[in-house]
């Protein structure tokens, strides 16, 4: 018997040295065919379908190369935000189209880890649901729980990842899934948000008095404001007068002039570079500044404020831009006015009853100049109209209680202040290259042809549509202009707006391509911009002759700021998101009608996901609460008996079913099919 024990005990140890030995046989084969591979070395962005792209460095030319598509089944370990190593794949012989869609490559080796930790919700069965869903779908968790209880939102550390499983630790609780302020630290956590200031810090910020520069006095202008009813800071305001030729007038551009209260270097520029931006998150609002300091810098109404103003000189009928010219003012706010108010006057006259003649007189010859400067502009640069509608929860700071969501469309109030930002924003990134002043640009490459082939593919299969060469900005133009007037045209822009890349900051001009710029800086928002700031600070020292931050300075800040935009934006959308799922819930508990019109974007095996705007976010109908049975088909599902059929670019009515928080989805059924 222990002979038969020990034989059968060594032929399991030979069939494990055999498998290992196999193993190894196949590594080294593989690592032999991927020598053969040209490899490079990126960092990978991996959307939430699985895929991944490949941002490579900039060649010895100055050049940026394409980024490398990656597809899922070649992410291999991976996850968002690693350098990696890729092996570039040869075109398939079979798809000789693959050749004009760029480079494709797998990944090979990880050389950098992104992160070590992540934030997720404590599932059954020791598992971990990640919050960003950039993350891997699930992390099984190793030894103690630490007191975490199924339902929690939970730090975790990353262990390992073998077999195509994640590993990790449960590290600390950070509340309980579903409370909104525990929702809302969780948000924080993952993507490593800076706390809001100490009393301590707003102490300290509202002593800060202003250094002393060479000011204009324009008191005596009337200026104003125009901001959302619930803007957190005031850094701009207008005014308009006439020219020196009676076919011109020159629009003020006032901006808070943050540099003559936070001097490079110190405490609070240092504050302000970590944070780079203002994060709005809704029912949290994170400032870029401390709240005191921020309160006392920005353009209160009847005082005698600080401000480093941009003069343009416009021609009234054309809408041309003849001249600019740039100085440090003191200016005082006449009228705080918001969009609200500002458009039902431009759309029908009614104006509110301390409203005098002459500033609605001064409104309306803003808005003629604006318009023809909007016009003017389209004609000479030919930007890009991606006007979509914006939906966002709205949720109080006090009491973390959802009040509702609102649909935003850009309006002609908004569009008039826009248009003098843009031109002064202008102004101001020319004059930083022709006066060699290091600086900081606002950039936006052309789009990359692989995502615009996955886009057309879209139309033409799902729309019928052909969008034509949309590296072009003519062709975009043309596009948009032919879109259908319904509900699928906001699909649409949303579908083309995620093929386009992203802006992003740059030490150096280049090209913009939406706005079809060239020299196009950010000056406008100083309160809650670091990159903005940080010009302003450089204009004031070349203003008072003295020494400015280095190009090799712009270049590391640059790219720090374009990082932790990307970063806020996430955060945002992912707190957005997150808030619109708990309204959903709230209406369906309270009984309320839960319908809504929608466009099917994509068919799968287990359902279709549909694009509902008037909650801006996907929905997902599972295939089995379809009505009848369906079977796949090339473009969708089609009725075994009957003729009804589910495809991309259909319209679709439904009811909410259920939301699944796990996953973070909204489930829903065809409208009247509820069971």
């Amino acid at each position: 018997m222990e002979c038969t024990d020990e034989f059968g005990l060594w032929r399991v140890f030979m069939k494990k040295e055999k498998k290992k030995r196999l193993h190894r046989i196949a590594e080294r084969a593989k690592v032999r065919r991927e020598r053969k591979l040209e490899t490079v070395n990126g960092k990978i962005t991996i959307t939430h379908s699985g895929f991944g792209f490949v941002t490579l460095p900039e060649n010895e030319q100055g050049e940026k190369p394409e980024d490398v598509f990656i597809p899922p089944q070649f992410v291999g370990d991976a996850m968002d935000g690693d350098d990696v190593k890729v092996a570039l794949l040869p075109p398939r012989d079979d798809h000789p189209g693959d050749r004009d869609r760029g480079p494709a490559g797998k990944v090979i080796e990880v050389i950098g880890r992104n992160r070590e930790e992540l934030v997720g919700e404590l599932l059954a069965g020791h598992r971990v649901r990640p919050l960003n869903k950039r993350m891997p779908d699930e992390i099984e968790i190793s030894g103690s729980r630490n007191g975490a209880k199924r339902g929690d939102w939970v730090k975790v550390k990353l262990l390992s990842h073998e077999d195509g499983v994640w590993r990790g630790a449960v590290r600390r609780v950070l509340g309980r899934a579903g409370v909104i302020a525990a929702d809302l630290d969780a948000v924080m956590a993952e993507y490593d948000l800076a706390p809001v200031y100490s009393a301590k810090d707003d102490e300290e910020a509202a002593k800060i008095e202003p250094r002393e520069i060479a000011r204009e006095d324009h008191t005596g202008a009337l200026t104003l404001t125009i901001d959302p009813f619930d803007a957190k800071d005031f850094d701009d305001a207008l005014s308009i007068a006439p020219g020196e030729k009676p076919s011109e007038v020159v629009i003020g551009v006032h901006i808070s002039d943050v540099a003559a209260f936070i001097a490079p270097k110190s405490k609070f520029d240092k504050q302000a570079e970590k944070r780079s931006f203002s994060c709005y998150l809704p029912g949290r609002t994170l400032p870029m500044l401390p709240k005191a300091l921020t309160a006392k810098i920005s353009l209160q109404a009847g005082v005698n404020s600080n401000a480093h103003s941009v003069f343009l000189t416009v021609e009234k009928e054309t809408g041309r831009v003849v001249s600019f010219r740039r100085c440090h003012t003191v200016v005082k706010v006449d009228h705080r006015l918001n969009y609200e108010e500002v458009q039902e006057f431009l759309d029908h006259g009614k104006a509110p009853a301390d409203w005098s003649d002459g500033l609605k007189k001064e409104l309306r010859l803003m808005l003629d100049v604006t318009r023809n400067m909007r016009k003017y502009r389209k004609a000479a640069e030919g930007f890009i109209e991606l006007d979509l509608p914006e939906v966002r929860v709205l949720c109080s700071e006090a009491d973390n209680k959802i009040l509702g969501m609102v649909s935003k469309m850009p309006r002609e109030s908004e569009q008039l202040v826009e248009e003098c930002m843009l031109a002064a924003n202008s102004a101001v990134g020319t004059e930083l290259g022709e006066k060699g002043i290091a600086g900081i640009y606002r950039v936006h490459p052309q789009p990359d042809p692989e995502k615009i082939a996955e886009f057309t593919g879209i139309m033409e299969d799902s729309f019928g549509l052909t969008p034509g060469d949309l590296t072009e900005r003519k062709a975009c133009n043309a596009f948009l202009a032919g879109l259908p007037d319904d509900p699928r045209r906001p699909v649409i822009l949303s579908l083309m707006l995620r093929s386009m890349p992203r802006a992003y900051y740059l030490e150096k001009p280049a090209l913009h391509f939406g706005l079809g710029k060239t020299r196009y800086a950010h000056f406008t928002s100083p309160i809650r911009r670091y990159p903005d700031l940080i010009v302003h600070q450089q204009l004031w020292n070349y203003d008072t002759k003295t020494r400015t931050r280095t190009a090799a300075t712009m270049t590391r800040v640059a790219a720090d700021c374009s990082m932790k935009e990307e970063n806020n934006d996430a955060a945002y959308f992912a707190a957005n998101d997150r808030l619109k799922l708990r309204y959903l819930e709230e209406r369906l508990d309270a009984g309320l009608d839960n319908f809504y019109e929608g466009v099917i974007v994509k068919v799968v095996a287990n359902g279709i996901q549909v694009d509902i705007r008037a909650l801006g976010m996907y929905g997902f109908v599972e295939r089995e609460r379809l009505p009848g049975e369906f079977r796949r088909s090339e473009f969708g599902f089609r009725q075994e008996r009957g003729h009804k059929n589910y495809k991309p670019g259909d319209f679709i009515y439904l009811q909410l079913s259920h939301i699944d928080f796990a996953r973070g989805t909204a489930l829903f059924v065809p409208a009247g099919h509820a069971r």
